[in-house]
């Protein structure tokens, strides 16, 4: 799950950068303000790679796929791109734990085999 997760998180990190480039070119934003909030959600994006199997990691990463989508208020391309992500979000926690579950059957099943096995 964890490579998975942190491949969209990455993935995030570049549209967020992206989305701040566009953003600046609303005349309603400062560049400091779009840069302090696009930074933050990139430095976000990257740390949580990291806590994605601690506790509340996977709840910090939807908050951050909640975050994505309402950006689309400013970026509209956003709404697009944040569903999206979403997608791949619930798909990487999803399908991940699959995997996860399999290889430790798998890494039981190999165990198993090991010790019943006379030498």
């Amino acid at each position: 799950m964890r490579t998975l997760c942190a491949s969209t998180l990455i993935g995030e990190f570049f549209v967020i950068g992206f989305a701040g480039l566009v953003a600046m070119k609303d005349p309603h934003l400062s560049t400091a303000t779009v840069w302090t909030v696009s930074g933050i959600a990139m430095a976000l994006s990257v740390l949580l790679c990291g806590l994605i199997t601690r506790p509340g990691g996977i709840q910090l990463g939807w908050a951050l796929q909640i975050a994505l989508v309402a950006s689309g208020f400013v970026v509209p391309t956003m709404f697009f791109m944040g569903a999206i992500f979403t997608a791949l979000w619930w798909a990487s926690v999803h399908y991940g734990k699959k995997i996860d579950e399999a290889k430790a059957r798998f890494a039981a099943l190999q165990s198993n085999e090991s010790s019943t096995a006379a030498p």
